[in-house]
């Protein structure tokens, strides 16, 4: 049997006035995850835990079947692992945002929690300028992709209080900053990081081409490296992931999946979406299971742009999910879980904890026959009347360990 997860970042949303009061998913075209919706089994899963924050980390342990309660200790040290960087038991990794900060009045508001997506290789010459001044034994920075780096802290603190930058797009950032033991420093970092990156050549051409200038740095995100079973040790099965961002690249390395680079997939709208899909085909010759992420539908979200959400959607159905289908008609038995880690509402453009639709195809025997006018959406999902409320149990359902109802 052959096992391949679809999972869409961030697709479920709330009503929108300006598509009529329905959702991206209800407006979108999307032929390949209706047909899945309508011939397979559907539902709602809470992925994220109550009372835990609705993060990418927590809701990609629970689809990789692990609980997020048992096993999360923040998004960095799952971004330190994918870039290559070990951490000691009593470290403590920080995801480093390049940002774009306004002033107005003697105050900073975040104008922008990607710098306007800066390119990597702009964001590597800001990191290393970083490093120059404020780098020493205590504190250690490594650069990433794009907005998305890294800083450790040897022997840290992590019991702060962060905040993650999308959540507070146009809001003034006092109260935001972080709190706790240790936050001192850290908000000392960010603060000596305006005045080494405000001149710099990188942000003077980005100015003078209209673009936004990484302006500061946000430090967010902190934990030590977690503990976690191997996902073979778990479940029995052989698999891989294919990614671009650090947070489920890193997943896979702790869980001790193949973790497959695509040439040209960035984690934003302009994705490879095609390759990522041929790439799990591939992968699926030699691993029982594959593990496909696209990030393009959230970070649409964040920007609150409702034109982009839908055309990352359509895209992720036609080049994902419709390449997909017919790649695995070739295998014998197989299956597939279409999903998202957490919902990502327009209206708020950040995460939330609310339940998200799946659907498992071919439908499984133990669950309701499918109902033949279901779309893959927010409503169809609610119509079901299927509802897992632990979300880590979804990968033992998917694999046929433990019944859906």
């Amino acid at each position: 049997m052959k096992y391949i997860i679809l999972q869409g970042d961030g697709m479920p949303d709330h009503r929108v006035d300006e598509l009529g009061g329905k959702t991206p998913l209800n407006v979108a075209r999307t032929p390949n995850m209706d047909f899945l919706a309508s011939h397979g089994t559907m539902g709602l899963v809470r992925t994220i835990p109550q009372g835990m924050h609705p993060g990418s980390d927590v809701g990609n342990l629970s689809l990789f079947g692990y609980d997020p309660k048992k096993y999360s200790t923040g998004r960095s040290p799952l971004e330190a692992a994918s870039i290559g960087v070990k951490l000691s038991p009593d470290d403590v990794a920080f995801r480093i945002n390049l940002v774009t900060l306004q002033k107005k009045n003697e105050s900073y508001y975040m104008d922008d929690y990607s710098s306007g997506h800066i390119s990597t290789p702009e964001a590597k010459k800001l990191i290393r300028a970083l490093r120059r001044v404020l780098e020493d034994k205590e504190f250690i920075f490594y650069a990433g992709l794009g907005f998305r780096h890294l800083m450790v802290w040897k022997k840290g603190k992590a019991g702060m209080t962060t905040t993650p930058p999308h959540d507070i797009m146009g809001k003034e950032i006092t109260v935001h900053l972080p709190r706790g033991e240790g936050a001192e420093a850290l908000i000392g970092i960010m603060e000596a990081s305006r005045d080494i990156l405000k001149d710099n050549p990188v942000n003077k051409l980005r100015a003078r081409r209209g673009k936004k200038p990484a302006n500061s740095v946000w430090l967010w995100g902190q934990g030590r490296p977690p503990r976690m079973p191997k996902f073979r040790e778990l479940y029995g099965v052989k698999g891989a992931v294919v990614a671009a961002v650090d947070i489920v690249k890193g997943l896979g390395f702790y869980a001790g999946l193949s973790v497959i680079n695509v040439s040209g997939a960035t984690g934003f709208l302009d994705t490879n979406f095609i390759g990522k899909a041929r790439a799990a085909l591939r992968l699926l010759n030699n691993h029982d299971l594959v593990y496909v992420h696209v990030e393009a539908p959230d970070e649409a979200s964040h920007m609150g742009d409702v034109k982009a959400k839908i055309k990352a959607i359509e895209d992720f159905d036609e080049m994902v999910v419709g390449t997909i289908i017919k790649g695995t008609k070739k295998f014998k038995d197989f299956r597939i879980l279409l999903c998202s880690d957490h919902p990502t509402p327009l209206d708020v453009r950040t995460h939330v904890s609310e339940p998200v639709p799946f659907v498992i195809y071919p439908p499984l025997k133990e669950a309701p026959p499918p109902r033949r006018e279901a779309r893959f959406d927010e409503i169809s999902a609610k119509k079901s009347g299927i509802f897992i409320a632990q979300g880590d149990r979804i990968m033992g359902i998917l694999l046929g360990r433990i019944p859906i109802i």
